[in-house]
C-alpha cells in the first residue's frame, strides 16, 4: 500500500507535521498488556538521539487487549552528574509529533535545561509514528470551506461529509480510532513516565500540549514533579464560548498588528489606512477578485486570506505579513513565501489527479482527538448563521477565528457520547503547577489560561507575559527564567507575576511547532499550507 503521511486540516487545524513515511496497517498487537519499559537505539535521522517504543493499550478499560507502539525519542542530559531526570515535552497540535519536537529541536530549552533533563518526546496515540489515524486523501481533498455555507442543505453536506470522512478514517485506522482522547494520552503519558524510571512526572506542554498536563495534574497529582504549560487551553467551553473567546483573541493580534504598523515606519503599511485596505481584500476575496501573488489566474477565498493573516500572527511576523498585505493589494510578488499557496501551477488547482486514481492514498487526520475531547454542537444552519454573525460584531475585521470554526465544522455530527467531554478542573493542591500565556495570544486566549488557573485554584499560579505571540516560553529572560527555575527546582514565581512584553523583532523564540500548518488544505482544493 502506498502512504502519504501529511496533515489533514479542515480549512485550517493547527500542526506542523514533516512528511514522513507510516505504516497503513491496524498496528495492533495482542499482548498481555504494555510492559513499562523502553529499549533504547540510535535513531536512524540523528544517532545522537536514542529512539525507542512503549506499548500501551488501544483501550485503557481493557488493559490486557490489543496494543499499539508509542513512538519515543531522547536526547541524554548533556551533565549526567547534575541530571535531575527526564523532561517529557509535547508540541501540542493535535496532531504535533514530539518525537519531531525533539529530534528537530523544533522546541528549543536553555543550556541549563539540556544540562540537567534528559529531553524525552513522544508521538500520542493516533499521531505520526504512533499509529496515526489516516483517512483517504482523495476524500480528505473533498472538505467543504466552513465559511462557504449559505443553506441548511450546505450544513447538512457538512455533516454528512464529516461522517464519510470519519467511517473512512475508522476503516483504515482500526479500532484506535475512536481511542484517541486526550484522556487516554494521560494514561500515556503516565506509563511512559513509569517506563522512564522517574517516581514524578516532569513535563513541558505547549498549547495542546497543556490540555494534557491539566489532565494529567487532575488524575494523577501526586506523581506530579513540575508541569510547566505553556499557552493554555480551556476544557471547560461550550460551542458559543469557544468560537467567541477565539474570535476576540484574534481580533486583538489584528489589533496589535495595526498599532504596530501606526507607529513604525518599517512597516510597509506605514501610514495608510490598514483597516481600511483590509477590508478591501476580504471584499474582493468574497467576490472571487482577489489573485493569489505571482498566480493571477487563481484567485484567494476568504479562508485563505484568514488563514495567511492568523498564521503571522504566532511569531508574530508582522513585516512579512505587511509586506503580504502589500503584495495582495497590489498583485506583486511578496517578498516572502505566503502560509498557503496553491500546490499545483494554475489553473489545475482541482485535487492532484493522482489521488483519485490512488485509491489507497491516506493522509493523517488529528482533528478526531479534538472531536473527543471538546462536544461542541451546532443544531442547524440557523444556530450556524448566528454563531458566525455574532463573531463578526466580536471581530469587525477578522470577522471570524479561521481556527475555531474549522475545528467546530470538523466536529459536527460526532457521535456523542464523547470520550473526554469539557468540565471544569478538580485539582489537587499538592500538584502545584506553572501556567504561562502571552496576554496577545491568537490561538489560545490569555482569558483561557485565567480561567484555568482559577479553576485549578492553589494547584496553579498564572505567568502572565505582555506581549505577543504564541509560546512563551523562550521569550526573554523573565518568563525563560521563571519555567526554567521551577522546571529545575520547581521554585514557582509569585502569584501575579507579570513580564514584559519583548519586542518580536528581538525575541529569540523560534517558531512553536503548533499550529503553524504544513500539508494539504481539504475544502480549497489544490492548495497546500507551508512550513
Amino acid at each position: 500500500m502506498r502512504v502519504r503521511l501529511t496533515v489533514v486540516v479542515s480549512s485550517l487545524i493547527a500542526a506542523l507535521l514533516p512528511l514522513s513515511p507510516v505504516a497503513a496497517g491496524t498496528g495492533e498487537q495482542v499482548r498481555g498488556g504494555p510492559t513499562p519499559s523502553v529499549t533504547w537505539t540510535p535513531c536512524a535521522d540523528d544517532p545522537t538521539a536514542d529512539c525507542g517504543t512503549l506499548a500501551v493499550p488501544i483501550d485503557w478499560a481493557r488493559p490486557r487487549g490489543a496494543t499499539i507502539d508509542l513512538a519515543l525519542v531522547r536526547r541524554k542530559a548533556t551533565d549526567p552528574a547534575a541530571r535531575v531526570g527526564s523532561l517529557v515535552v509535547n508540541p501540542g497540535g493535535p496532531g504535533g509529533s514530539g518525537v519531531d519536537a525533539v529530534l528537530e529541536r523544533l522546541l528549543t530549552f536553555s543550556p541549563e535545561v539540556t544540562r540537567r533533563f534528559d529531553l524525552v518526546g513522544f508521538d500520542p496515540r493516533g499521531v505520526a509514528r504512533s499509529h496515526p489515524v489516516v483517512c483517504s486523501a482523495a476524500l480528505a481533498y473533498q472538505a467543504p470551506d466552513p465559511l462557504a455555507l449559505r443553506s441548511q442543505a450546505d450544513f447538512a453536506a457538512l455533516v454528512a461529509y464529516n461522517q464519510r470522512l470519519r467511517e473512512d478514517c475508522r476503516v483504515r485506522t482500526g479500532p484506535l480510532a475512536d481511542h484517541v482522547d486526550t484522556l487516554s494520552v494521560v494514561r500515556d503519558l503516565d506509563a511512559i513516565r513509569a517506563a522512564l524510571g522517574d517516581e514524578k512526572l516532569t513535563y513541558y506542554g505547549v498549547s495542546y500540549g497543556t490540555l494534557i498536563g491539566q489532565l494529567y495534574a487532575e488524575r494523577f497529582p501526586g506523581r506530579v514533579r513540575a508541569l510547566a504549560l505553556d499557552s493554555n487551553m480551556d476544557h471547560s467551553l461550550g460551542t458559543g464560548a469557544f468560537l467567541d473567546t477565539e474570535t476576540a483573541t484574534v481580533q486583538d493580534s489584528f489589533d496589535e498588528f495595526v498599532s504596530w504598523c501606526d507607529r513604525t515606519e518599517t512597516c510597509a503599511l506605514h501610514g495608510k489606512d490598514v483597516r481600511a485596505l483590509w477590508a478591501g481584500l476580504i471584499a474582493r476575496a468574497d467576490r472571487g477578485e482577489l489573485p493569489f501573488p505571482g498566480y493571477p489566474s487563481v484567485s484567494v477565498s476568504r479562508t485563505q486570506l484568514l488563514s495567511q493573516v492568523f498564521v503571522s500572527f504566532y511569531e508574530p511576523a508582522w513585516s512579512q505579513l505587511a509586506d503580504l498585505l502589500v503584495a495582495l493589494d497590489s498583485g506583486s510578488q511578496p517578498t516572502v513565501s505566503p502560509a498557503v499557496s496553491p500546490a499545483v501551477s494554475p489553473p489545475a488547482v482541482s485535487p492532484p489527479a493522482e489521488l483519485s486514481r490512488q485509491e489507497d492514498e491516506v493522509v493523517q487526520d488529528p482533528a478526531q482527538v479534538f472531536c473527543e475531547d471538546y462536544f461542541l454542537p451546532v443544531r442547524d444552519f440557523r444556530e450556524y448563521a448566528a454563531h458566525l454573525s455574532r463573531a463578526a460584531r466580536i471581530a469587525p475585521d477578522m470577522r471570524i477565528s479561521p481556527l475555531a470554526i474549522s475545528l467546530i465544522a470538523a466536529c459536527l455530527g460526532q457521535p456523542t457520547p464523547i470520550p473526554d467531554p469539557q468540565h471544569r478542573l478538580r485539582v489537587a493542591p499538592n500538584a502545584q503547577v506553572l501556567l504561562g500565556n502571552a496576554v496577545h495570544d491568537p490561538a489560545t486566549p490569555y482569558v483561557w489560561a485565567a480561567s484555568t488557573a482559577r479553576q485549578m485554584g492553589r494547584a496553579a499560579v498564572l505567568l502572565t507575559y505582555e506581549g505577543w505571540g504564541h509560546r512563551v516560553y523562550g521569550r526573554g529572560d523573565c518568563t525563560t527564567g521563571a519555567f526554567e527555575r521551577y522546571l529545575v527546582s520547581r521554585t514557582l514565581p509569585a502569584r501575579g507575576t507579570r513580564c514584559p512584553a519583548v519586542p518580536p523583532a528581538e525575541a529569540t523564540l523560534r517558531r512553536a511547532p503548533w499550529p503553524v500548518p504544513s500539508g494539504p488544505v481539504p475544502g480549497l482544493p489544490g492548495w497546500r499550507f507551508r512550513s
